[in-house]
């Protein structure tokens, strides 16, 4: 499925498009499933300070998370974020790692914090501990940083990006951007808004996430890869547009 048209079919509501990716009769189980996974953390008004850099969430023990805010942030402005979630068995470093110089360049806050377990919760059972330390750790953010609240994307990789569909859609009120790439499966899900979709599967994925310049809505990888290299000036500009909200 094409970019456009996976696009397309977002247009017509999560379900719709969730259905259209993936081709299967899950979709509608999914939705009439209770679900949890609602996040009640919001932005605001920071009320504490921040230094830019990369900083441990300092919030779960041996299972943390990350923190990264640029060298570029200001108070006064406030910036967008994007919550990364690492696939099975991984860390919160590999999973900002690819997305650092992004970062820099777009003036991104990037925010990855680490499952309870080996994977995240509704992976294998319910919502749980893992939603509940994703909220902990949005309002610890969203009370030290300065955060647009109409440029919030959430991104996944494998297990991940599982997780970052059913839990975007279901909070599609606070992300206005969900990104899967190789996600398994549709979780439970109870849609709020139409956040705007993109899921990619197969060799482009695994390209574009090993890929340090690649952007949050990856515009070229349904066409070469290599389009998402630094290399490329022009995918770079259209990267860092649509990180920040433009269209």
């Amino acid at each position: 499925m094409s970019r456009r048209s996976f696009l397309s079919a977002a247009g017509a509501g999560a379900a719709g498009a969730l259905a259209a990716a993936y081709n299967v009769g899950g979709v509608k189980d999914a939705l009439a499933l209770p679900t949890g996974g609602r996040l009640t953390a919001r932005p605001g008004t920071p009320t504490g300070t921040i230094t830019p850099g990369e900083q441990p969430l300092s919030l779960g023990g041996a299972r943390d998370g990350l923190l990264y805010v640029p060298g570029s942030y200001v108070p006064t402005t406030p910036a967008p974020l994007v919550l990364m979630l690492h696939g099975a068995t991984g860390s919160a470093r590999g999973a900002l790692r690819p997305f650092r110089e992004l970062a820099d360049d777009a003036g991104l806050v990037l925010l990855a914090p680490e499952s309870r377990g080996t994977t995240w919760d509704a992976i294998r059972s319910q919502y749980g501990p893992d939603i509940a330390f994703i909220d902990r750790a949005l309002g610890m953010v969203f009370g030290r940083v300065a955060i647009d609240p109409a440029r919030l994307t959430i991104e996944g990789f494998s297990d991940g990006a599982t997780y970052a569909l059913g839990v975007g859609l279901t909070n599609g009120d606070l992300f206005q951007r969900v990104i899967a790439f190789s996600p398994g499966f549709v979780l439970p899900i109870d849609p709020h808004a139409r956040p705007h979709i993109l899921s990619r599967t197969g060799r482009a994925t695994r390209s574009c996430q090993s890929t340090s310049a690649v952007a949050a809505s990856c515009p070229s990888c349904s066409r070469r890869v290599t389009t998402c290299s630094t290399r490329n000036s022009t995918a770079r500009t259209r990267c860092r547009q649509r990180l920040r909200g433009r269209r």
